[in-house]
């Protein structure tokens, strides 16, 4: 996947178009979580996360915690931890359990050195400038404090880029249509380590590299539905390119027996 254009930037972090409609509710995020049932091997990124905290005693927050799954793992393993959710989208947060709060991750409205690890979990990539992001998280753990983030490769689901170029440009008369949107390219997998290392001295990531195999087209229609938000970005009709990629699925389906997505997501754990 290129760099995004600048308008594309401008899309992914526009304030209003993520509070207002891609996370207004968890049908699209959700849509984009559930494709992962199929992926070998399964990870259990909430489980994860909780076991990279196992160490962690006090208070935690979740920074862009969108529909909670991880804040409902929190609370299911380690009820001994004081777990807060914060996000840009009042509509997403309706359905997470409290205490929860809308806010931005630039002007964390937390004490400097109040929370004991702080979570960004496939979040900073929405955020306008990523280096502020890093500096609040930073601000607000303790200095022997813990942040965990996550991103997607920069070669994560190549076949769905493919996919939505073919189909695109069957919808236009092309032999290929324009680059669907990328989310995570501002902070992929390979570019957050640069960020992060600005405020934290040492940075692992540990890669969660898997293969999504399915046998019926709608999952991945779903997924590739949920960038409804970004349909004026695509430069084509995107109903129709949604079809056209629904036949294309079905047909490799009808022909191999499955549709393969290679995905790379992974998780960054951060220490000063």
């Amino acid at each position: 996947m290129t760099e995004l254009s600048a308008a594309h930037a401008a899309a992914v972090t526009d304030r209003n178009r993520l509070a207002r409609s891609a996370y207004n509710g968890d049908r699209d995020l959700a849509a984009r979580q559930s494709l992962y049932q199929w992926q070998t091997p399964r990870y259990d990124l909430p489980g994860i996360v909780a076991e990279k905290l196992s160490e962690v005693h006090g208070r935690v927050v979740d920074v862009g915690c969108g529909n909670g799954k991880f804040i409902q793992r929190l609370r299911q393993d380690r009820p001994d931890l004081t777990v807060l959710g914060l996000d840009i989208a009042p509509g997403i947060l309706a359905g997470v359990p409290g205490p929860v709060a809308v806010a931005e991750a630039t002007r964390l409205p937390l004490a400097t050195a109040s929370v004991d690890a702080a979570l960004a979990l496939h979040m900073l990539y929405h955020v306008p400038d990523i280096a502020q992001a890093v500096r609040e998280l930073s601000r607000v753990v303790t200095r022997d404090g813990l942040v965990l983030a996550s991103t997607n490769s920069d070669c994560d689901k190549a076949e769905l880029d493919d996919l939505w170029q073919r189909a695109a440009g069957d919808v236009l008369g092309t032999e290929r249509g324009p680059a669907r949107i990328s989310l995570s390219a501002r902070f992929s997998l390979e570019k957050a380590p640069a960020f992060l290392g600005e405020k934290f001295g040492r940075v692992k990531t540990i890669e969660l590299p898997g293969t999504i195999t399915v046998r019926d087209p709608e999952p991945v229609i779903a997924h590739m539905a949920s960038y409804r938000a970004w349909a004026d970005q695509h430069d084509v009709p995107f109903d129709a390119t949604i079809e056209r990629a629904r036949a294309i699925v079905a047909g490799q389906i009808a022909r191999r027996g499955a549709f393969e997505i290679n995905c790379k997501g992974g998780i960054l754990v951060c220490r000063r």
